[in-house]
């Protein structure tokens, strides 16, 4: 077994330098907004934890049920011996995908990419430990900044889960599948999960568990705020509203200023006045259609192959290939 490689594209002080820059951009306009990959710090990770285990929240559950059933399909039908997770974490769901390319002996190199090295260096010596025949080369990188370091691979599979693709707008989309395109060869394919739309009704109760973690989860990116820009947020002065966008087909998560509020956040030189009622913009969750996602896909030259999704047809779980 070899030992894993870890190259580090991050500088030392990107997460604060990117904080500040997000927050500078998305509290300064309207309607204000917050990127959501900053709810996702110790606490946050581990309230969305708990989410997913929850009765209603089915997303998490229904892509790993295609996972278990399809992974040997999809490990034939892409022909790749490189397989790159972006936004890998711990590369959980993703090991039923690699056991199968594994054990059809085409799994010559992993490579999981994701901004926490503290999280990748672990997994990485775990997968080698797991797949000692395979060469794990981590990148801790931006996914939206560092898709030009995937070109270096040939026969790859661009594995990109969770449903992720929907948390961003639509330019971001674009822009992302563009690039992830450009580094993308005839050889190359991307397995992208995605939530289908459905009722709203269904969709609004995965958001708004009787519980509320979901809204501490939401509640918790003010939490980030106060603790690493000196932020005077106060988190329970905010009520908490999901709601289904039907003209956009996304679910839009936002906490409203319940009395009118002036917050101060020192570490970004920025000074904001929230008025009762007023809200802040702090995750989408755009869900497809099958047409959709098909479009998104050949608009950037990337077709699609095959589609699975579970038995309910909650999720789809997609095969493209560049043209």
């Amino acid at each position: 077994m070899s030992s894993p490689q870890v190259e580090v594209l991050l500088e030392p002080d990107w997460a604060a330098a990117a904080l500040v820059a997000d927050v500078r951009r998305g509290l300064a306009q309207q309607p204000r907004r917050l990127p959501p990959k900053w709810l996702y710090d110790t606490a946050g990770s581990d309230l969305f934890d708990r989410i997913t285990r929850l009765p209603s929240y089915y997303p998490t559950e229904a892509e790993r049920s295609v996972l278990v059933e399809r992974a040997g399909e999809i490990a034939a039908a892409s022909g790749a011996t490189t397989v790159v997770e972006l936004g890998s974490g711990t590369s959980d769901k993703t090991r039923q995908l690699l056991d199968a390319f594994a054990e059809a002996g085409a799994l010559e190199r992993f490579v999981p990419v994701d901004v926490s090295e503290t999280t990748l260096r672990d997994a990485a010596d775990m997968l080698s430990a797991r797949y000692p025949d395979t060469e794990v080369e981590a990148i801790v990188g931006d996914f939206t900044l560092h898709l030009g370091h995937l070109a270096r691979y040939d026969r790859k599979l661009v594995v990109f889960l969770g449903g992720t693709i929907g948390n961003l707008y639509v330019e971001e989309r674009a822009a992302f599948l563009g690039a992830l395109s450009d580094s993308m060869s005839p050889s190359d394919g991307l397995l992208l999960g995605t939530d289908l739309v459905k009722d709203a009704d269904r969709l609004i109760a995965a958001y708004d568990d009787p519980e509320g973690v979901t809204e501490e989860f939401v509640k918790n990116g003010l939490r980030v705020l106060n603790r690493e820009l000196g932020a005077d947020f106060e988190p329970e002065a905010f009520g908490y509203v999901p709601f289904w966008d039907s003209r956009q087909k996304r679910m839009d998560l936002r906490l409203r200023a319940e009395v009118p509020q002036h917050v101060r956040v020192p570490g970004a030189d920025l000074e904001i006045d929230l008025a009762a009622g007023e809200e802040i913009r702090m995750e989408i969750s755009t869900k497809f259609t099958r047409e959709r996602i098909a479009d998104e896909l050949a608009a950037v030259g990337l077709t699609v192959a095959d589609q699975w999704t579970d038995p309910a047809g909650d999720f789809a779980v997609t095969l493209a290939t560049k043209v």
